[in-house]
């Protein structure tokens, strides 16, 4: 889990146009998680756990404030979630995760470039049951056998618990995410979660051979340049 964790994403670019994108993403995941549980981050725990990690990644407050005045004008697009599925170049399994206002665009796009880069697009089910999707919190701390307790005590379900290097990894179904998040809290007011979001971790890693590294490094940073593509999840191993 600890890889999983390292792993799980790109690293949040520090390039302009990067930057730009990472902000593009929280902006339709905020809009989208106001306009349908209401624009009061104090009720509605989904947006205020967005915000938190927004802020956590940088993203400036006018981004945020926009998103949000948007979905209380109720005015914007009325994105869909939508979950692609395939094998990327080198055999690795991929999961790319989008918010669309237009389905069959962003069908095409994803379908371009999974043909450009030779890879394989799968149909719905193909390659997600090889894939764990859960809540993951990570946090600085030692204390195994005290968050532990405290979760138990909120009669949270937990999958997995483990301390590494100083760093708490909790993984809980995506239905426990508040529960979680809540008793985590309780426990240590002052705590700073490395990460806190429903994710999707690979039971299994594929090591993609030298010769396609290359490739599948092109293939995910194309998928990374669409503007609806929220997340890209794999279980490709290599070295960089």
């Amino acid at each position: 889990m600890g890889r999983a964790y390292q792993n799980r994403k790109e690293s949040m670019a520090k390039t302009a146009a990067a930057k730009t994108k990472v902000y593009s993403k929280y902006g339709r995941e905020i809009y989208m998680t106001a306009k349908a549980g209401g624009t009061d981050p104090s009720g509605n725990l989904g947006l205020r756990s967005l915000i938190d990690r927004a802020k956590k990644d940088q993203v400036p407050s006018h981004v945020i404030e926009k998103a949000i005045a948007k979905a209380e004008g109720g005015t914007g697009e009325d994105f869909q979630p939508a979950l692609y599925e395939g094998l990327a170049p080198g055999g690795a399994m991929v999961l790319i995760s989008a918010l669309t206002d237009n389905p069959n665009r962003t069908f095409g796009e994803i379908r371009g470039i999974f043909s450009k880069c030779k890879a394989k697009l799968g149909t719905q089910g193909s390659v997600s049951h090889s894939f764990e999707h859960c809540a993951l919190f990570v946090f600085p701390g030692e204390d195994e056998e005290g968050v532990l307790e405290a979760l138990m005590m909120a009669d949270v379900d937990v999958g997995e618990l483990e301390c590494e290097d100083g760093m708490i990894t909790v993984q809980v179904p995506p239905t426990e995410f508040f529960k979680t998040k809540t008793a985590l809290a309780e426990m240590d007011e002052n705590i700073d979660f490395e990460m806190q979001e429903i994710t999707y971790i690979p039971h299994a890693e594929h090591e993609i051979a030298a010769d396609d590294v290359e490739a599948f490094e092109r293939f995910v940073g194309l998928m990374n340049d669409l503007e609806d593509v929220q997340e890209i999840y794999h279980n490709g191993s290599y070295d960089s």
